[in-house]
């Protein structure tokens, strides 16, 4: 009994870095616990919003349904679906109350999507791979192109596989998308980079028949806004289109339909504020063309004002070429546009690779594609966070990616437990078998932020969204409060039905 008085003794005279944690007794010591937790809590994100009284109604609601998720996953660690790969447990989140919720939550903008994934998978399949004039060659792997008549003796309508080959359905889907149902043992065995790069190879001459391109952009706008996000800036890379007569369409010609197409959208739903692009050809480049690029986009912002947001390089950054690589060019374009880096999505430490987040910041970029591996850098933490540099966080693309394999290891944790410039975006959902923003939002609030953060954090997500836009300014006040509309009709929604 002495023994453990002495010991109790001690504790309550522990000392960190020189200063005495004094406690009188039990009570003062739990006291100055709930007090450091209470602080702890108060640095996230959201945390210091008020909620109304209709808003704590919905967030005791929201908090139930979260507990009860978190306390069975402490018990059955299997059942923790945030714990998991997103492959393993897509149907099962689906049928959560906090999902649901999520969906129906107006989320505000997406700022971190790439032209080449945006709709949903079962799209590409079932509407664009049941289209006329599509012809398939089937080898190791199955070729399509549209065209008048087969390009040669060995392309046949697609019809005609259907029809022959029962296998044939199954692997063009896994040639469209990421998605299998055992990712833990594929993606062991399979490079996951390669079979990435090589869903191009399949979806290009799909998605570049120009009929086909202005539906998809049309129908990616409709899912966004069908999941509540209003706005997008959209990251791409302007592929060549084709159509049946032989003809080919370059930059200019994409850029006049995604300006015309988003304009025809606003028009069928007047409530969706709009769209921003942002160029984005890969990595792999030079100086000179780049100094293209920043000529082109130019001529964009005059012909197209305040459409063109601004330049970035994409690509896997572990086998590309560096940022400061195009230093010249890139300050050159910086004076010229606003830039968007991918930069820090990595696991490297201290390499060429993970270095961009150095240049990425140098060049004052607007905000930082993925930033993974920003925790290595404190230097460029600090100034994250002293310039407002928003940080696209792609919760799902960094676990299929092979980055983190559970979230709750995933380093914006701790970005949202400090409160830095946070958004939450989807990168390339089609391709993970996911569909505008919900999933990652769901992924974000159940696995990458405390058991404690509660509604504001989904609140605050939303708001961050529209602020570190690239909206103008006038537009971006008129968007929140189009927002802040919506987030009230939502709580009433939730409150009364």
């Amino acid at each position: 009994m002495f023994h453990l008085k002495l010991c109790f003794g001690l504790l309550l005279l522990y000392t960190i870095n020189g200063s005495k944690l004094q406690y009188n007794d039990l009570k003062d010591y739990f006291k100055q616990r709930r007090q450091l937790i209470k602080k702890t809590e108060s640095d996230s994100i959201g945390a210091k919003l008020n909620l109304t009284s209709e808003e704590e109604i919905v967030n005791n609601l929201l908090m139930l349904w979260k507990n009860q998720a978190f306390e069975e996953g402490m018990r059955q660690p299997e059942k923790f679906l945030a714990g998991r790969h997103f492959f393993d447990v897509k149907a099962e989140i689906e049928k959560t109350q906090i999902f649901k919720f999520i969906q129906k939550l107006p989320k505000g903008a997406s700022l971190h999507s790439h032209d080449t994934a945006l709709v949903c998978s079962e799209y590409i399949f079932e509407n664009i791979t049941f289209r006329d004039n599509l012809y398939a060659k089937n080898g190791s792997e199955i070729a399509l192109q549209f065209s008048k008549t087969p390009p040669d003796s060995s392309w046949k309508p697609i019809s005609w596989f259907r029809q022959n080959d029962n296998s044939f359905d199954q692997r063009l889907k896994q040639q469209i998308t990421l998605f299998r149902t055992d990712p833990e043992v594929f993606y062991i065995q399979t490079n996951i980079w390669s079979v990435f790069e090589s869903l191009f190879t399949t979806l290009t001459p799909l998605l570049t028949f120009e009929p086909v391109f202005r539906d998809y952009y049309y129908q990616a706008l409709k899912e966004l806004y069908e999941d509540n996000i209003k706005y997008l800036e959209l990251r791409g890379i302007l592929p060549t289109l084709y159509d049946l007569e032989g003809r080919t369409y370059g930059y200019e010609y994409l850029i006049k339909i995604y300006y015309e197409t988003t304009q025809q959208f606003i028009k069928d739903y007047p409530d969706f504020w709009g769209v921003k692009f942002i160029f984005a050809p890969h990595r792999v480049t030079n100086n000179t063309e780049i100094e293209d690029h920043m000529n082109f986009i130019v001529a964009m912002n005059r012909k197209y004002p305040n459409f063109i947001a601004g330049f970035d390089l994409v690509g896997q950054e572990d086998t590309g070429t560096p940022l400061k690589s195009y230093i010249p060019a890139l300050l050159e374009m910086k004076r010229a546009t606003n830039l968007f880096f991918h930069a820090g999505e990595t696991l490297w430490n201290g390499a060429r690779i993970d270095e961009n987040l150095i240049d990425a910041v140098l060049l004052n970029t607007s905000r930082i594609g993925h930033g993974y591996a920003v925790l290595k850098h404190p230097e460029v933490m600090k100034i994250v966070k002293e310039r407002g540099i928003a940080l696209e966080i792609c919760p799902i693309s960094n676990q299929v990616l092979g980055l983190v394999r559970d979230l709750r290891n995933h380093p914006a944790n701790y970005l949202i437990a400090h409160n830095y410039p946070v958004v939450i975006a989807p990168d390339d959902p089609s391709f993970w078998g996911a569909k505008a923003l919900s999933y990652d939002w769901y992924m974000a609030f159940m696995g990458m932020s405390s058991k404690h953060s509660d509604l504001r954090l989904l609140k605050q997500l939303a708001i961050n969204s529209i602020v570190y836009s690239s909206m103008e300014e006038d537009l971006k006040n008129e968007s929140l409060k189009k927002w802040t509309q919506d987030w009230e009709q939502f709580i009433k929604n939730v409150i009364f039905n």
